[in-house]
């Protein structure tokens, strides 16, 4: 192993969980195998099962969440992850029982990594790439199987470390379905028990404009809250020539999107970053009728947890007051997306320590504040947790393939980064 790892530990020691380069080719295999074979939210079927067989093969016993895709898999339990002998035994079940009640490791519990493994809902558009998405209109424009395959890995690195007794605590890997479906696939994770026994939790995201080996880190919030609204005016129509007779619901809903977001946005905290952006408008088929139709459609993003709370009653009233204005009658469909991730300071510490440890103190760079919505956040409402922005850029790259675009891809010497940051955090985390 080589002496750059050595981490910051007590008595200088060399921070075991390095990746070895038969599992490294063996994760950008399976990491291209699934950019292949894309699947939506909640229909990850393939994947799920993928990852059920690498698990048991490395001699772990994973779960399938309850609504079917997605899985937890727990390291360090000796008869419960398959590292131990015979039957589950007494203590065994003692100590799964105390994952249950969150109890394990002197009661500060698990530490949980999490991944998302579904593809998003459009086309690979890569031309000049052999592992391109071979469904039509599906890719993994968004990096989640790379999350997926960074999990995988630091799982079956640190199973490994706990058959060599060198692992402290236990370890939990959730791979959650559904995460680009709003209101994510974390609540229904959570509602399968995945935080039963969890104390801490940690995640990354891909970032196109990091260098791969690299993170970002930010203490408190680093993405947006983001929740969906669907708006119908519906009021008397009539003839352009005489709109005193009508609702004149074309200016009504012209109104609705420009006046909207400045009401909202002057209600709460400047700092909040509150906004009501709209994606789609239409009414009306002739130049001459006023319409007796309208909808309305867009986000509303937030970077404050205490505004993102207010922000459907806000909605909602300034919505009511434009509308009343006209006399249109408004039909409001305010729905719930994800609240802001918020990374707690002492896990943001932990993995800012843990790749330093591997990599160095220019490994680590601080990042924004992203408008983009995650839900990530939902694990944080119920445990303290924090993300990463894990670098997936070629150094010296000048071109940025972006988030959610066909043409997105990821240097896989990422895989490697993520994989030795999570297995530092695991081993780190048990002496703090």
């Amino acid at each position: 192993m080589s002496r750059e790892y050595e981490a910051d530990v007590p008595g200088g020691a060399v921070l075991p969980g390095t990746l070895p380069d038969a599992l490294r080719a063996e994760l950008i295999a399976f990491r291209r195998d699934m950019h292949m074979h894309p699947e939506l939210g909640n229909h990850e079927f393939r994947a799920t099962a993928a990852l059920k067989a690498r698990l048991e093969q490395a001699g772990l016993r994973p779960r399938v969440l309850d609504i079917g895709t997605g899985l937890i898999c727990d390291i360090g339990i000796d008869d419960a992850d398959g590292t131990g002998e015979g039957e589950r035994t007494g203590e065994a079940d003692r100590v799964r029982a105390g994952a249950r009640d969150g109890v394990v490791d002197g009661g500060r519990g698990m530490l949980a990594l999490r991944a998302d493994i579904d593809a998003l809902p459009i086309p690979d558009t890569k031309s000049d790439c052999a592992y391109r998405s071979t469904v039509p209109d599906r890719a993994h424009a968004c990096g989640h199987d790379v999350h997926t395959t960074v999990v995988l890995g630091a799982g079956l690195v640190l199973a490994d470390l706990h058959r060599q007794g060198l692992l402290p605590h236990p370890v939990r890997l959730i791979f959650q379905p559904a995460e680009e479906v709003l209101p994510g696939g974390a609540p229904d994770a959570i509602d399968s028990g995945v935080l039963d026994g969890v104390g801490r939790i940690i995640g990354v995201h891909c970032d196109p404009k990091v260098d791969a080996g690299r993170i970002g880190l930010r203490h408190g919030p680093i993405t947006s809250a983001c929740d969906r609204l669907e708006v119908s005016l519906d009021g008397a129509g009539g003839h352009t020539a005489r709109p005193h007779l009508t609702t004149d619901l074309v200016t009504a809903a012209a109104r609705v999107v420009t006046d909207v977001p400045s009401l909202v946005a002057r209600r709460v905290d400047a700092r909040s970053g509150l906004a009501v952006t709209w994606g789609r408008i239409e009414s009306g088929h002739a130049c001459n009728v006023i319409p007796q139709h309208a909808e309305l459609s867009g986000t509303v993003r937030c970077l404050d947890l205490d505004a993102w709370r207010q922000a459907p009653d806000l909605v909602h009233e300034a919505i009511d007051e434009i509308a009343n204005l006209y006399r249109a009658k408004s039909e409001i469909n305010y729905i719930r997306g994800v609240p802001p991730v918020v990374n707690d300071p002492a896990v943001t510490d932990l993995l800012h320590d843990a790749m330093t440890s591997r990599r160095g103190p220019y490994s680590v760079e601080d990042t924004e504040q992203s408008l983009g919505g995650e839900d990530f956040s939902w694990y944080l409402e119920h445990v303290p947790g924090a993300m990463a922005r894990l670098g997936v850029r070629t150094p010296g790259e000048r071109t940025t393939r972006d988030l959610h675009r066909g043409d997105f891809d990821a240097d896989e010497s990422a895989i490697t980064a993520g994989v030795e940051l999570f297995t530092a955090a695991a081993l780190l985390d048990a002496i703090r």
